[in-house]
């Protein structure tokens, strides 16, 4: 079966997207051995060591599965999809609504952990926050997210940080069509500057119930907008 050759760059994310379609089109059904390397290479017009990366990346998928001594295997058409892509698929109630069950948490630990340069770190972006009141909502949902990063940040749990650092994509994208769907800055540029100043404070001070329930209550506020 002649798939076509291939440009040059990038070789392995072109051929697996090649053989995921042959996949998901049906052309490979379920139980059906892929051909070998070499036919594969010679159909794709790639090197050996591209094909067997891309069929590692399908193997990641949950599209095919190598049997040893006899081959690779179709095991189903229909691949595992990672975090970022359902984050990126996921509406923005959703995300919000993990939002708040990682952020109000980080909020509470932030306050028993917090160092002297966390506390630092929150008050600059807050600081940073507030100027970029004055930017477009791009501008100041990135400043809004620097300063919720610092907070997770204070809560010294490197897998809460790289858990957030996953997530903040998505609730960038998310914030941004949420401050436009709810006109959020239209009367107040700087909207929740208050509440994220008695959250800094708060955490500063170590009120991890009251910087709990400072989030809790703000985020809450916004995803039941977003419900009604």
């Amino acid at each position: 079966m002649a798939l076509g050759s291939l440009r040059p760059s990038p070789l392995v994310e072109q051929a697996t997207e090649h053989l995921r379609e042959q996949i998901l089109g049906g052309q490979w059904p379920v139980g059906t051995k892929l051909p070998g390397e070499t036919a594969l290479a010679a159909s794709l017009g790639v090197g050996r060591s591209t094909v067997r990366e891309a069929v590692r990346a399908l193997a990641e998928a949950g599209l095919v599965k190598s049997r040893q001594g006899a081959g690779v295997f179709v095991v189903s058409t229909e691949p595992h999809e990672d975090f970022g892509t359902r984050l990126r698929r996921a509406a923005v109630a959703e995300v919000y609504e993990v939002r708040a069950m990682i952020e109000v948490q980080a909020a509470r630990l932030a306050a028993e952990r917090r160092t002297d340069a966390d506390i630092e770190a929150m008050v600059a972006a807050l600081a940073a926050r507030r100027l970029a009141a004055a930017a477009d909502d791009a501008a100041f949902v990135d400043a809004d997210i620097a300063l919720h990063s610092a907070i997770v940040a204070a809560a010294r749990n490197p897998v809460l940080t790289d858990l957030f650092a996953e997530f903040a994509p998505a609730l960038r994208e998310a914030l941004v069509d949420l401050v436009d769907l709810l006109g959020l800055r239209e009367a107040d540029p700087a909207t929740g500057d208050a509440a994220h100043a008695a959250l800094v404070s708060a955490i500063a001070s170590g009120a991890a119930g009251e910087a709990e329930h400072i989030l809790d209550a703000e985020l809450s506020a916004t995803l039941n907008r977003l419900r009604r």
